[in-house]
């Protein structure tokens, strides 16, 4: 069944860029999540974004709408965690098979998707955004043996941040003052133009120099 997982794809799959798996908010593979694969894309890899919620019936957000967040948390409720990793992973094996190197790039619900991928699937990078399952998956911690790459907001109303940090050992970590959860999604209720901007900034470079492509 893994292979009939919908994916979007920016790039070919027969070129010679590394290729990175996009793993998505709650919300879905949404515009902000397309557009962040595009600007992957442009930096010069392959990218690939699957629909995690493939398996769910009744998915459809509507972004302007006032109950966006409870609809939303009520998907991802329904979902089943440890199909989701399989399902990850199996796009994962996908990337590596083409012997190019692999990243995953992971925003909120998929910054802790990719965390627990990157512990039983190993790419060679990892960057992760505000993982919003983070505390529950410390203890795969040792088995990420990704390079990685992780970015909280300081005034994160939903991770402990502190408490998570100690736990990510030696990855490299930024924290931004003045950024709630989700400071990298565009919504208003959520976005933080200056963190977002600089956090973006450090991930190319990041990438730049574990995940190299021929444009760099």
């Amino acid at each position: 069944m893994t292979s009939e997982i919908p994916v979007h794809e920016w790039g070919s799959a027969d070129s010679g860029a590394p290729g990175i798996l996009v793993l998505q908010e709650i919300f879905g593979v949404s515009d902000y999540i397309r557009r962040r694969a595009a600007d992957l894309h442009a930096l010069g890899y392959y990218v690939i974004a699957p629909e995690i919620y493939w398996r769910l019936d009744d998915t459809d957000l509507d972004e302007s709408s006032p109950d966006l967040l409870p609809r939303a948390m009520g998907i991802v409720g329904r979902l089943d965690w440890d199909l989701a990793v399989k399902d990850a992973v199996a796009v994962l094996d996908r990337l590596r098979a083409r012997g190019r190197g692999t990243g995953v790039v992971g925003f909120c619900f998929g910054g802790g998707l990719g965390f627990n991928v990157a512990a039983v699937s190993s790419p060679d990078v990892l960057v992760s955004y505000y993982g919003s399952a983070l505390p529950g998956l410390l203890e795969l911690a040792p088995k990420v043996r990704a390079t990685s790459l992780h970015h909280f907001g300081n005034n994160d109303a939903y991770l402990e941040v502190d408490a998570v940090v100690p736990g990510l050992g030696d990855a490299e970590i930024h924290r931004y003052d003045g950024a709630g959860h989700a400071f990298d999604n565009p919504l208003p209720m959520f976005h933080h133009a200056e963190a977002s901007a600089l956090a973006w900034r450090r991930t190319e470079d990041f990438l730049a120099r574990h995940l190299p492509t021929s444009q760099g």
